[in-house]
């Protein structure tokens, strides 16, 4: 079965946040870092991996996708707070696709 994931990046600042979707997001990942991810992401270099959660359907990883892009800073600095209160780049901590990341 197929896997889909929510994620959140940020910058070194922490002053922007990027949510996204992806059923691979070690690649996702490498493409925001080399330059081929959205202009958004360029543009602010948002290559922060903090926050990830995992759903068995596409619908319900857009649905959250979308439900968190309409919170307000504070609830989505909470969020990541929640789960990765240091905000380390969880990409740096093993697997992405490992049991340790998945919260949805």
């Amino acid at each position: 079965m197929r896997a889909y994931y929510v994620y959140v990046l940020t910058n070194i600042k922490r002053n922007v946040m990027y949510v996204g979707v992806t059923n691979d997001v070690e690649k996702r990942l490498a493409d925001h870092r080399d330059g081929r991810g959205s202009a958004f992401t360029r543009k602010y270099r948002l290559a922060t991996l903090v926050h990830v959660e995992e759903f068995q359907h596409v619908e319900d990883a857009i649905a959250r996708e979308k439900q968190i892009k309409g919170w307000r800073r504070s609830k989505k600095d909470a969020l990541v707070e929640a789960s990765n209160p240091t905000w380390m780049d969880i990409s740096d901590v093993g697997p992405l696709k490992g049991p340790s990341l998945r919260s949805g």
